[in-house]
């Protein structure tokens, strides 16, 4: 007998963990499920499968609920259990460790044919909760299927692989011998280390998301970061294959990853997203940000990237219609000067911005490239990573400020560290590019770019170049120019902290 009341919820605990695979709160799942139509659950051949089985829970809750709608067509409860399990839930678990714990959750027993087990009819012990090892494919170091590092995860059998099944084959569809299911859902892993520097790392949400269309079901729905939005390491082609897919009729949005997974950081938040095969039109947007809740209804694809804030769509579109070149093009990419962050100071050369620790020093001449023609210019230089730190995008988000910008002569280079914002004949130029840089105004469309803590020059897409700079810009002459109204000014204010430009002075020289 499946038991209606948790108290308390054993999978809700778990989701409160922090570990590298985050575990789905029930009450999350059930907002998911909540989404479908609910006569699924009324129908004895409707089919579920959660092809990233972790706790169970969305096999569980579905259970639940199917409990109840098939009473009037199933009333022995033991026969309706039976077919449930058996006829209609499915579950492909991503590890060993996994498996066991969704059949416990699911069955009541780690052993799906035990005599523990409330499904009857099982002949063997996984059930329909599957595991399978599975091995990585590798060619010149990585998995062909989901691009790890052969360093990394080439393992001895006794430690886990953490090569997905459902994304380590070509014909997903034979897992379960050409079943169709009407019904995909769950919360895949979200990356996987790519054997680069640090915690360099790839993700790999994309490619179940990807997969999962192949069974072509009725319904997918899964639990995402959200940095999908602005693209970016490998996403890019995914972010333009969701905002032209006019299937998706919901993407419900948390800009902090803590309301939904309590105890977990995911840089730039996490989202959910309904896709329906047979039903196109516009997709229902709903942003979740400091306890607030915004609903719209709109077109994915009018922007090159997801726009998540419904109220700044109007602003952004009036900003653009008389604007037509965007800062992008005077923003360099990462190694402006060819210098990578941990290239060594040398004692003579072309004076050089190192990191904040070391201040400047000098580059080898020979060292230096200069493929933008900017060395010989006056350089606003930024960091790459402007809010490293910051997690939670409800909260005001203040990128550039006095204490981690500077200006650089002509004559001066950057490494890594920095990249050129913008480089000038004269410093008046700068200075006046400066202001325009720090207003709240533009700091703001940056905002509507970024998801995560590093900022490329794709990030500026949105700011117009104003082509000339002269004096000092603030945000009440942009208001002006742009026809900012007090409401989307009020708006603006409270998602930018302020920044001090101290007189609009240069950077001093730590001479």
């Amino acid at each position: 007998m499946i038991e209606t009341n948790y108290n308390p919820d054993v999978l809700t605990c778990l989701a409160n963990l922090s570990n590298d695979e985050v575990f789905t709160p029930p009450s999350l799942a059930n907002q998911m499920l909540d989404s479908l139509p609910q006569e699924l659950f009324s129908n004895s051949k409707t089919t579920f499968l959660d092809p990233v089985s972790k706790s169970g829970v969305f096999l569980r809750e579905i259970a639940k609920r199917l409990m109840i709608g098939l009473e009037t067509e199933i009333p022995n409860q033991q026969e309706r259990l039976n077919h449930i399990f058996s006829k209609q839930l499915f579950g492909i678990a991503i590890t060993e460790l996994t498996s066991l714990l969704s059949r416990r959750s699911v069955y009541c027993s780690k052993i799906a044919n035990g005599k523990y087990s409330i499904c009857e009819t099982f002949k063997n012990e996984q059930g329909n909760i599957i595991f399978d090892k599975t091995n990585h494919s590798w060619l010149n170091g990585k998995c062909t299927f989901c691009n790890a590092s052969q360093e990394v995860y080439e393992r001895e059998d006794a430690l886990e692989t953490y090569a997905y099944q459902f994304i380590h084959t070509n014909y997903p569809e034979k897992i379960f011998k050409n079943m169709k299911f009407d019904v995909i859902i769950g919360n895949p892993p979200y990356q996987l280390s790519d054997g680069g520097n640090g915690k360099s790392a790839k993700p790999i949400y994309h490619k179940f998301i990807q997969q999962a269309k192949k069974l072509n079901p009725r319904f997918l729905s899964m639990i995402i970061p959200a940095r999908w939005y602005a693209g970016g390491k490998g996403l890019d082609d995914f972010r333009e294959e969701m905002l032209t897919d006019n299937r998706i009729r919901k993407i419900v949005d948390f800009e902090n990853s803590n309301e939904v997974f309590p105890g977990v950081d995911v840089a730039g938040g996490i989202c959910y997203f309904l896709w329906e095969k047979d039903n196109q039109g516009l997709c229902e947007v709903i942003n979740y940000s400091g306890g607030s809740e915004v609903n719209s209804e709109r077109a994915l694809n009018e922007f090159p990237i997801l726009i998540r804030q419904s109220q700044a769509i109007p602003i952004i579109r009036k900003i653009l219609v008389n604007n037509k070149q965007a800062l992008n093009v005077r923003v360099s990419s990462r190694k402006p000067f060819g210098l990578p962050t941990n290239y060594a100071p040398k004692k003579k050369g072309i004076p050089c911005w190192f990191t904040q620790k070391i201040g400047k020093q000098f580059a080898n001449p020979e060292d230096v490239s200069d493929p933008f023609k900017i060395l010989d210019k006056w350089k606003f230089l930024v960091p790459p990573a402007p809010i490293a730190g910051q997690t939670d995008f409800s909260k005001p988000v203040g990128f550039y400020y006095e204490g981690n910008t500077l200006i650089a002569k002509p004559g001066e280079c950057c490494t890594e560290s920095f990249i050129v914002l913008g480089a000038f004949k004269t410093e008046k130029e700068v200075l006046a590019y400066k202001s325009y840089i720090f207003t709240k105004t533009v700091r703001f469309l940056l905002l509507q770019t970024v998801v995560s803590q590093h900022v490329t020059k794709g990030n500026f897409q949105f700011i117009p170049d104003l082509i000339k700079y002269e004096g000092i810009y603030t945000d009440e002459m942009l208001r002006k120019k742009w026809d900012i109204n007090e409401e989307e000014w009020q708006y603006i204010d409270s998602k930018i902290k302020a920044t001090e430009l101290m007189g609009n002075r240069k950077n001093e020289d730590n001479e």
